[in-house]
């Protein structure tokens, strides 16, 4: 992305967050945002207090407030008293499974247009006659060629052609597009070409969202490269909306405290790395889940524990092993067959290695 740290990248000192000088006096508060059900929970002088209130799907953050409202309440507690909020979401998740993201367009070096529908170029079910895979993010006809090469060492074999991505920018118009991923064969070992895209999409087209590859995922392997760029530039409008907006209401509240968001690998990350790389945020509320349980596995010295979230859209399964999470690199979303890694777009970031089914406690049965 062209304005700030990405997948690869290290967050702020926590002390510079307020994370820690959140730590000692005052209450803090948690939310998590599923499908279903919006949770608030409230720590205050050795109490916890909670609420549970319906998700608003065509605003969140209204679900959020409302929770938000009657946990202080009943904890008989002063917005200014809080002095941190910490927040978790699957709405980045959502956006990308129900194809609710913002129209986006993929700006590739000249001859690698389809790498992302090729993709592995293997079939994840071998019997299947029928077998296919969810769509790119990106259609073809928004997947751009620019004129430019490096090599794997980063060494420039043909310079950016300029004209050539100024060229691009009518069919942008064309199709309404709102967010821009760039992914160019190499960039990770020379991002050059690709942040000088961005500074020309920036002072041509400055309302677009642009994030680049390089920035996201700075490593090897084409495929899943782009397909993690795609997948942050496809709910990154989205989600900074949503973001921005909850932090803003909240302040409006009186919550003048540090806001930071869970990430799906189990940590913790600020307002601002969170709405430049919110693919980060995927699996984020599964995540804190998870990191209870682990909490809990060793506070009562089990050791190895099967963690089981029910929410009500879906359920979460996680193995904790010597009291610790299973962490992986790889993330798989939209699986169109369930458990069967390759049938999902992949993701590469770290995450907390679950299994989630989409049978929760308000899912319906029927025969």
């Amino acid at each position: 992305m062209a304005d700030g740290a990405g997948t690869g990248g290290t967050d702020p000192d926590p002390e510079q967050s307020g994370f820690r000088r959140a730590r000692g006096d005052g209450a803090r508060l948690a939310v998590d945002i599923g499908g279903t059900f919006t949770d608030v929970a409230l720590e205050v002088g050795g109490r916890l207090v909670t609420t549970k209130v319906l998700t608003t799907q065509a605003a969140p953050e209204l679900a959020v407030l409302e929770g938000v409202r009657k946990v202080l309440q009943m904890g008989a507690v002063a917005p200014s008293s809080v002095r941190l909020v910490i927040h978790g979401t699957t709405l980045a998740t959502n956006a990308i499974i129900e194809r609710k993201g913002a129209k986006t367009a993929l700006i590739v070096t000249e001859g690698h247009r389809d790498a992302l529908e090729m993709a592995q170029e293997n079939r994840f079910e071998q019997y299947d006659i029928g077998v296919d895979r969810p769509p790119p993010l990106v259609p073809r006809h928004l997947r751009l060629p620019v004129t430019e090469r490096a090599d794997r060492r980063g060494r420039v074999l043909i310079p950016l052609d300029e004209d050539s991505v100024r060229a691009v920018l009518p069919t942008l118009d064309e199709h309404g597009v709102e967010s821009v991923a760039v992914g160019l064969i190499h960039g990770y070992a020379n991002p050059a070409h690709e942040r000088r895209i961005a500074e020309i999409l920036a002072a041509e087209r400055p309302g677009l969202s642009v994030t680049l590859a390089s920035d996201v995922c700075p490593e090897i392997r084409e495929y899943e490269r782009l397909s993690t760029a795609c997948a942050n530039a496809y709910v990154r409008p989205l989600m900074a909306r949503y973001l921005t907006g909850l932090a803003a209401s909240l302040r409006d509240e009186g919550l003048a405290c540090p806001f930071l968001l869970m990430t799906s690998g189990g940590g913790l990350t600020t307002l601002d790395t969170a709405v430049t790389a919110p693919i980060r945020l995927v699996e984020s509320g599964p995540a804190g889940g998870a990191i209870l349980a682990s909490q809990l596995a060793r506070d009562l010295e089990l050791g190895d524990v099967l963690s089981f979230d029910m929410g009500g859209t879906t359920a979460k399964l996680c193995v904790i092993d010597g009291g610790e999470p299973l962490h992986s690199r790889t993330f798989e979303v939209a699986r169109s067959y369930r458990f069967k890694q390759g049938s999902g777009l992949p993701v590469r970031i770290p995450v907390i290695e679950m299994v989630e089914i989409g049978a929760g406690g308000g899912s319906i049965a029927g025969v």
